[in-house]
């Protein structure tokens, strides 16, 4: 994903406060990001095996995430309003 979808996802779950559960998923996703990219260095420094291999994982869940919600969109099992932000 790059910094232009991140900040459109923002503002969309800014604007519709109406979602209160996509806003709180969309936190819990960006969470997760935040522990791969700050976990990664400290892992990598500690030295275990899993640990980096996780945090590296981690830094991949927006985009995962964001490409799960589009394919279940399209297949319509799940409405995904703010797809249109990331246009």
């Amino acid at each position: 994903m790059t910094l232009h979808q991140f900040h459109a996802l923002k503002l969309w779950h800014t604007r519709h406060r109406e979602h209160p559960l996509e806003s709180t998923v969309w936190d819990a996703v960006l969470t997760l990001w935040m522990i791969g990219w700050v976990g990664l260095p400290a892992a990598l420094l500690v030295g275990g095996f899993w640990s980096p291999l996780v945090c590296l994982s981690l830094v991949f869940v927006p985009g995962a995430y964001v490409s799960w919600r589009k394919r279940m969109h399209r297949r319509g099992r799940l409405r995904c309003d703010w797809i249109t932000a990331l246009r």
